[in-house]
């Protein structure tokens, strides 16, 4: 990756969203909110265990699976600021990578449940059903843990890595590029529908039993995927802060604001967007880890177009470029989902799309744009009232 200075940083912010504008100046709140997100981290799956189900504080398994699902998501929501906040790439098709990492971890569950299935046989369900023989040559090895890890962070990375290089350098952006990967996704999709792929068709893989032989539904198995879940969240969040304020993050910014003149500096922008593409689709392949075993089932609906479009509209209403908006924007719009989805489903994606419209009209740069304005609204008010101060002693 060729780095000639200077960095083409300054004097290219002109087009920059509103809620880059000063960035730096987000460390510190980051800084700030690692200490009481790591205590309420531990303090959920505490109060689920050492309560009892009759206690007031008492966490249910209900609400431990649905927060640890959304801390997934918010891994998600910081992987597509990665390349759409800071990197100006619209990506319509990241649910693809969130599967893909879903896929890989799921075969090593559906390796352990063993000859605890329906049909008593070594080879997983779906695939005595469809009287085969043995297993693909692809299934090899995913009885071990590891390798499942190494599975769910390599294949997304590497179909990021295959479509991206020739995508960027075929100089496909904007809307186009969108497109594409919503026919990528949408294409995958169908492909895992198929029962010959070997991925469990329509069906997908569920009835999951161990996980490093420990029963997948137990409290303390669901507690500790909590906990990863959270600590993945707050590395994916130090990871991005950083690379956001390096060098890299700098010409990233550059590209997205003013791919030609970066061109024109001698940086080669293909490059810092290939590399910001992957590093997301792996965030997204470990998200897709350790969503699996929490809800206990993954098919290719998590495929869908309309679950990568969700996941702009959970950036789009956090606040793209800012990190922790999305992180925000993830919560309230999965939590509002999960409210909507139990009392008038019918009417959901209707109010998806009500709060996507509003949030363009009203409030482009979503909730931490809102708190934003509000402070730059204070703030004239205490300077005036500051002045009028001043004038009236110098009257007096």
């Amino acid at each position: 990756m060729q780095t000639p200075d200077p960095v083409p940083a300054a004097g290219m912010a002109a087009n920059a969203p509103p809620s880059t504008i000063g960035l730096p100046q987000v460390r510190s709140p980051m800084v700030a909110l690692t200490l009481p997100f790591l205590l309420a981290l531990f303090l959920v799956p505490a109060l689920h265990l050492l309560t009892s189900p009759d206690s007031a504080l008492h966490l249910s398994d209900f609400f431990l699976t649905l927060v640890g699902k959304i801390l997934c998501y918010a891994v998600v929501a910081v992987a597509m600021d990665l390349i759409w906040g800071f990197g100006g790439i619209l990506s319509l098709g990241h649910g693809l990578f969130f599967a893909l990492g879903g896929y890989s971890f799921g075969m090593y569950l559906m390796r352990q449940i063993g000859r605890d299935g329906s049909y008593h046989a070594d080879l997983p369900d779906f695939m005595v059903f469809l009287d085969w023989k043995e297993l693909p040559w692809f299934w090899q090895g995913t009885d071990q843990f590891l390798w499942a890890v190494v599975l769910a962070v390599a294949v997304p990375a590497a179909v990021a890595a295959a479509f991206g290089f020739f995508a960027f350098r075929s100089r496909i952006r904007g809307v186009y590029f969108s497109i594409i990967t919503q026919a990528l996704v949408y294409a995958a999709m169908l492909l895992f529908f198929r029962n010959e792929t070997g991925f469990g068709g329509n069906n997908g893989f569920t009835d999951f039993k161990r996980i490093l032989g420990f029963s997948i539904t137990s409290p303390v198995t669901r507690s500790v995927l909590f906990v990863l879940s959270g600590l993945l969240l707050l590395a994916a969040l130090h990871l991005t802060f950083w690379l956001t304020r390096s060098r890299f993050g700098r010409v990233l910014a550059a590209v997205r604001d003013a791919e030609t003149r970066v061109m024109f500096l001698g940086y080669r922008p293909e490059d810092y967007k290939l590399a910001a593409w992957v590093i997301s689709a792996m965030l997204c392949g470990l998200a897709g880890a350790l969503y699996v075993p929490q809800v206990g089932i993954i098919n290719p609906g998590e495929m869908s177009p309309a679950n990568s479009i969700e996941i702009a509209i959970w950036v789009a209403v956090g606040g793209r470029g800012t990190l922790i908006g999305p992180v925000l924007g993830a919560f309230v719009v999965n939590l509002a989902k999960t409210y909507c989805t139990s009392h008038f489903p019918d009417y959901w994606l209707f109010l998806l799309g009500a709060l996507f419209v509003a949030v363009t009209l009203y409030l482009p740069e979503g909730l931490m744009g809102l708190r934003a304005r509000l402070a730059s609204r204070a703030t004239p008010q205490q300077g005036g009232s500051r002045r009028a101060s001043d004038t009236h002693r110098s009257r007096t």
